[in-house]
């Protein structure tokens, strides 16, 4: 789920409401997927990293997911999903497990934190790119 929430960028409403097809074609999980967000009626076209699909892979299987099925099932016979509410609660505890703050990190900061990992990368390589060629230039 975390995984798919990075690389996806999607609110915790339109996360939730994914289903096994939106991201797979037969069985393979798919390296780039679009799905229309639900607040913009907008298409948001988002890559799957490969541990990612390795993941969701590892997940259909586990649940025998079929693709008309949401890939976060409730348990729910009524809710064919997870609620928004249900997912906030797991990223507090999981946020909460690995020593965090909750109360500074929640479902947007899912949405934003793969923004934030290029960034990084791409800073550190433009400062690498800084010190090589800084390094050329002394005598």
């Amino acid at each position: 789920m975390f995984n798919l929430a990075i690389d996806s960028k999607l609110r915790g409403c339109d996360l939730v409401n994914l289903r096994a097809r939106d991201v797979t074609h037969g069985a393979q999980v798919l390296a780039r997927a679009i799905v229309v967000q639900r607040k913009t009626q907008r298409p948001l076209q988002f890559e799957l990293t490969e541990p990612t699909r390795a993941a969701v892979t590892a997940w259909i299987e586990k649940a025998k997911l079929k693709p008309e099925q949401c890939l976060f099932c409730s348990r729910l016979a009524k809710s064919p999903h997870v609620s928004t509410r249900q997912y906030a609660r797991i990223v507090h505890q999981r946020v909460a497990a690995i020593g965090l703050d909750p109360t500074v990190y929640g479902t947007q900061t899912m949405r934003r934190t793969k923004a934030t990992l290029i960034t990084k990368v791409f800073d550190e390589r433009q400062h690498a790119a800084c010190r090589v060629t800084s390094s050329r230039l002394k005598p």
